[in-house]
């Protein structure tokens, strides 16, 4: 169950303010089609994080807990760093000519996770975590959590929150992630 929380909440505000959001925020603009667009984010998360989380699993059995370790401290640390560099609406891709909203969403979501602080961090946290199922789950949900609210009122939510702050704290928390991977502390975080 850590491992969803974990998972969660950590993609929900790494997400905030990202290019997925901006994304979510352009189809929504485009279409005006919330449901269908909230399938194709789902489904091309689902898939993406499937895969990374997969990887993730398997870089953690190939490479032994000592090294991984290290690699994951230093890759949360990372990650850190990039939630504090903001994401444009020009990173985002076009929304696919007359592609209907679900398929536009799938497509574009699909491809514009490939390398994205999310996916990173999902290939990370399966490989901390040792979960492949929960980890998948919970960085779908923590990406449906942030981009929801982007597709139906995603203006409104770029001018109330204060961005950086946002990605302050999702910084806060990979650095957190990242001391205490590098330090041996156990994520037991909720008892």
């Amino acid at each position: 169950m850590e491992a969803l929380l974990v998972s969660t909440g950590i993609v929900a505000l790494a997400e905030i303010g990202d290019k997925t959001q901006l994304l979510a925020m352009i189809l929504a603009a485009r279409y005006r089609k919330p449901v269908p667009i909230l399938l194709g984010i789902l489904f091309a998360t689902l898939g993406n994080h499937a895969l990374a989380a997969s990887a993730g699993a398997l870089a953690a059995a190939w490479l032994g807990p000592d090294l991984m370790r290290w690699i994951l401290g230093l890759m949360f640390l990372a990650m850190a760093g990039w939630c504090l560099i903001p994401d444009k609406a020009e990173d985002a891709p076009k929304a696919l000519g007359h592609a209907g909203a679900f398929f536009a969403t799938l497509v574009a979501f699909f491809l514009v996770e490939i390398g994205d602080k999310t996916q990173i961090a999902t290939v990370a946290l399966a490989a901390q975590f040792q979960t492949l199922l929960l980890v998948t789950l919970g960085t779908t949900l923590g990406m449906m959590l942030a981009n929801t609210p982007a597709v139906f009122c995603g203006d409104l939510i770029a001018r109330k929150v204060p961005m950086n702050l946002v990605h302050g704290l999702a910084a806060g928390l990979f650095i957190l992630l990242g001391v205490m991977t590098l330090a041996r502390w156990d994520f037991g975080l909720l008892g």
